[in-house]
């Protein structure tokens, strides 16, 4: 891998020109247009391209792919790809049994002479592993950060080239992900969408590797559906209500599910909310993941698992301080109104001014980021410890320093925090380091802790070490 990773863009490149048996189509719409370059600079390029296409104009391109409302998005790219791909075994059927044949595509907006967009493509292979083998596709989006177009084109060549490169070249899918930015950083190009399948890649879970892509800092925020399926957020988001919880969620009880129901009743009776388009998101942080600064996959992927078994949307971020996811989201969302739900004690924590000591702005810049986007906060209560006592927003405030009485009354007033009212105080005692525990020693009881669907999940597919029961054979 080593090795694999010193090859310029160029060797790449000719590595692959050079390979007899990989062949195909290049179709580059928008404004990416140096993959192709790339190979035909190299050197031998007539050994793997078929064709190039650049369909600049929308009129050229909706004759050929089929019209559409949008000309950047990942429907356009999978038309691109079925289109293409579909033409070389037809019209090169000659070479079926000796090429593995390939289709890449992209569909790019680049930054714009004004400097007013936020650049950003869909780049995607169609692929064998062998001749006449099965049919796999990688997909990702990317976002582009250089401020001048022509980096931009130049940095996007180069991930083609990796793209591809990878894709014949590496078997293990986490290096072919970790490959896509050689030559680059993700200061230049970032990306937040990565998806591997196909049957030549049955075995990858792509939820896996939202969280790799977050983990490698190639981008500070990915998520995934219900379904286990990857989404990129920025298309997912767009103008959605968004109410997110952030938790560890190992295992969600009933606080959890609590928490999640009790805050999107209030938050869709906002008259800025539109009910039609209310996404609940649950939210894991790395910190939350890597307590002890190293990630336990298997474990992410059983919280995974039971989210996507209770309907979540799941973001994985890196996002540690709250203003910071806030300003994300309100970004993808387009400054749509959002809800972010919180207990108690985490609104401690956003208060503790010691969180803020090494920024200049202090505790006000980043409550500007916080409160200044359209969002609201809702506090869930908590038991205060050693005793059956609520602990609530009054009480909160009472113990807040002085100088941050006036701040926390202007937020009240203003209707930026507002308690969670129909909360489930009676839920309050579960406490779910506790339910894990029962969990891993395979004590009994601790069902009555968690909604039925979480403790159906851990009990079909063993999650959190749950002890699995042994059939032996009468």
């Amino acid at each position: 891998m080593d090795k694999l990773r010193k090859l310029t863009t160029q060797e790449k490149a000719l590595q692959v020109n050079l390979d007899r048996s990989i062949y195909g189509s290049f179709a580059e719409i928008g404004a990416g247009q140096e993959v192709a370059a790339n190979f035909f600079k190299a050197g031998g390029a007539s050994g793997t391209i078929a064709k190039t296409i650049s369909a600049y104009d929308m009129k050229f391109s909706d004759a050929i792919y089929g019209p559409g409302e949008r000309y950047v998005c990942e429907d356009r790219l999978t038309k691109m790809l079925d289109h293409e791909y579909e033409l070389l075994p037809e019209r090169l059927a000659h070479r079926v049994e000796s090429t593995r044949f390939f289709a890449f595509a992209n569909t790019v907006e680049m930054l714009n002479y004004e400097r007013t967009n936020q650049p950003h493509g869909w780049i995607g292979l169609r692929f064998q592993t062998k001749p006449g083998g099965a049919v796999n596709d990688c997909v990702i989006h990317v976002k582009m950060h250089d401020n001048d177009p022509l980096q931009q084109q130049y940095a996007l060549g180069i991930v083609g080239v990796n793209l591809i490169f990878a894709s014949y070249m590496l078997t293990d899918p986490e290096e072919i992900m970790l490959s896509l930015l050689d030559g680059l950083n993700a200061r230049r190009i970032e990306i937040d969408m990565f998806r591997l399948e196909g049957p030549d890649f049955i075995h990858v879970d792509n939820r896996l590797m939202a969280l790799k892509l977050v983990k490698s800092g190639f981008t500070k925020a990915a998520m995934f559906g219900p379904d286990g399926d990857v989404m990129q957020p920025s298309e997912a988001l767009y103008k959605k209500n968004v109410l997110v919880l952030r938790g560890r969620f190992r295992p969600p009880t009933h606080v959890n599910v609590d928490m999640l129901l009790a805050s999107r009743r209030q938050f869709k009776n906002e008259t800025d909310v539109d009910k039609s388009k209310l996404m609940l998101l649950s939210e894991l942080t790395l910190n939350d993941l890597s307590p002890d600064g190293k990630i336990d996959e298997k474990d992410f992927l059983h919280r995974a698992e039971i989210l996507c078994s209770l309907g979540q949307n799941v973001l994985v971020s890196n996002y540690f301080e709250y203003y910071r996811l806030a300003e994300y989201l309100s970004k993808m969302t387009k400054g749509k109104k959002l809800g972010m739900i919180m207990g108690i004690y985490a609104l401690q924590k956003v208060f503790d001014e010691r969180t803020y000591e090494n920024l200049r702005g202090g505790i006000l810049e980043c409550f500007s980021s916080l409160f200044g986007s359209n969002i609201k906060l809702y506090i869930y209560p908590a038991v205060k410890p050693g005793s059956n006592q609520l602990f609530t927003l009054p009480d909160f405030e009472q113990e807040l320093p002085p100088n941050l009485k006036s701040l926390f009354r202007y937020l009240m007033d203003n209707g930026k925090i507002q308690p969670v009212d129909s909360a489930n105080t009676n839920n309050l005692h579960i406490i779910s380091d506790n339910v894990l525990a029962m969990i891993k020693k395979g004590e009994g009881g601790w069902e009555k802790f968690v909604p039925t669907k979480v403790a159906e999940a851990i009990k079909e597919k063993g999650l959190f070490d749950y002890p699995m029961s042994i059939n032996i054979p009468m």
